[in-house]
Parts: C-alpha cells; structure tokens; sequence
C-alpha cells in the first residue's frame, strides 16, 4: 500500500525521531511510505495534490492538530497518531480542540502511545471513545560497545578521573573538579533538545545545592540547541551553576553508552507523549515529571515522578 505519513519533522525533535522509525517499520512491513513535514503544507489542498502526483491510497499523521487537520477531506482513509502536545497543550484551546474533534470524526483509528494519553483523548473527545486504541512503542538500542565511560567524563565534563594532578599551566577547565573513581559518581541525565517545552533549567538549582553538599552528584544535559534564545539562556544559567554540565548533541550510539553508564535518566518535560529517551534508556533509575512518561516505569521501583517540591 502507498502511504503517505505526516509529521512535524524539525530536527532533533522527538515527533521527528518517532516518525523515522514509524516509517521503518511501515517500510518493512511491505508498504511504500511517503514521509512529509506537515509544515510544508498550508491548506489540504496542497495535500490533494499531493495525494493525486503520488497516486497515494492511504494516509496518517502524527499530531492530530498539526498533522491531522491537514487530512481532512480527501478521498482516501486515514488515521492518526497523538504526539503529545495535542493532547496537552492544544487541546486547551477552543479553536483548536473543535478542529481536532472533527479530525477525530473523520479518522478511521487514532492511537495513544499510553493509556493515560487515551484517557485524556475520551474526556477531551467522547465521541472519539470507540476508535482509540493504545499501541505502546518499542525501541531497539545498540549502545558502542567501545565507548569510554572514564574518558568521557574527563573530555566532556571537565572531571579529574583516578588521582591525577593537573599543572598550572593546564588551566582550571579540566582542573577545576574533584579527584576520584568514576565509581564514585552520581551522574544524573537530561537528554533533550534545549527549548522551553523540555524545560531542561527546572532542576538546575536543586541539584547545584545537592552538588554544593554531596560533590560526586552531577547534573549533564546532553541535546543539540533548537532554540537560539532559550539556548543562550541555558547556558548562562548552566555557567553559573555548581555541578551542572552542558554539552552537545552526541550520535545514538554513544548516546546510548551514556544513558547505560549513568547513574538516573531525568525528565523535566513539561508536554509531550512518550520519552524517546525514558524508552531507549538501559538505566538504572529515572526521574520523570509528566504522568504520561510514567506509563513506562514501575513507580517507586526504578523512577519517580517529580513533585511540586523537588526533594532527593
């Protein structure tokens, strides 16, 4: 079958990075996928031409606001995928929730990654109720096999690892930290792109204080800068914050290496459906803040949720 998919595809964003691999296992499922930004179009007139130039026999969408209001009409069926912020952002705005109610009309078959995110869906839309269905994601991780878990926290985060002694004359960026066995440190990981959404400055202060009493825990915030001004703003903050570390975005493979070596994933995101990165992590605790990324994790056994009162 032809499928065309729609999704926001702006880079190192997480619909983007579930649309590839929806795509994938579309692909390998034996049909032929047609992947577009939804951004792209303005009207659903640009799809239906679209639809006719690639003789298209089906469609979905990811985001039933920014994807789906764009399907609407056409001659062929189509489902769709909530993204996160559909459900918890745009769906407190009239205008918006009437559209997506009519989308939800149209649709054959709308999927929620959790049952908290399908619970939302039937109070928000309750004649939508009978054709949600919850399909949880599965993603498979290779971390590098060759990474150094000792090297990378002397390179990338300016830590002194295993007694040396550092020379004036090699400055205090790598020099400034405490001497001791990788064994002994507290490395807490946010992976996120820095945007106000993922809102990665949330625990900044909390663990600078930690830090300031316990000096083996740490704070790293791994992603790439999508926001150029919230980014300038992260990293003052992170400038001025004892114990806190920002660096740039890494290949998966490496990444994953991270997440297996750190001591807890940490989730400050404040909308969104699943954590791409709660799903690839291999950790041994994680601290989340939304309920939906809680569906993943036995609460109180390996995560817990943040509260309004953030205390370790």
């Amino acid at each position: 079958m032809r499928l065309l998919f729609l999704a926001v595809l702006r880079p190192h964003t997480g619909n983007a990075v579930t649309a590839g691999r929806l795509r994938d296992h579309l692909e390998a499922a034996g049909h032929m996928c047609v992947l577009r930004d939804a951004f792209d179009f303005e009207s659903p007139s640009e799809i239906a031409n679209l639809i006719v130039d690639e003789n298209l026999e089906a469609a979905l969408a990811l985001h039933l606001y920014r994807g789906g209001r764009l399907l609407q009409g056409h001659s062929i069926p189509f489902g769709v995928i909530f993204g996160g912020t559909d459900l918890n952002e745009d769906a407190n705005h009239k205008e918006k929730k009437e559209v997506m109610g009519k989308v939800l009309e149209e649709a054959r078959f709308a999927v929620a990654f959790t049952e908290a995110m399908k619970d939302t869906a039937q109070v928000q839309w309750p004649h939508a109720t009978g054709k949600i269905f919850v399909q949880s994601q599965g993603i498979a991780t290779i971390p590098n096999a060759n990474f150094n878990w000792n090297t990378f926290l002397q390179q990338s985060l300016g830590l002194i690892m295993l007694f040396p002694k550092c020379s004036p004359q090699g400055g205090t960026s790598l020099c400034q930290e405490i001497d001791q066995s990788a064994d002994n440190l507290y490395i807490f990981l946010i992976i996120c792109g820095l945007r106000p959404v993922k809102d990665p400055l949330y625990l900044v202060d909390a663990f600078s204080e930690w830090h300031q009493e316990t000096p083996n825990v740490y704070m790293v915030i791994v992603g790439p800068e999508v926001d150029p001004v919230f980014t300038r703003e992260v990293k003052e903050r992170v400038r001025r914050a004892a114990g806190v570390r920002l660096i740039r975005e890494m290949c998966q493979e490496d990444l994953h290496a991270v997440v297996k070596s750190c001591f807890a994933l940490v989730n400050s995101s404040v909308s969104e459906g699943m954590s791409a990165a709660i799903l690839e992590g291999e950790w041994s605790a994680c601290l989340f803040r939304i309920p939906s990324d809680g569906q993943r994790v036995n609460h109180g056994t390996h995560a817990h949720q943040l509260g309004q009162e953030v205390n370790f």
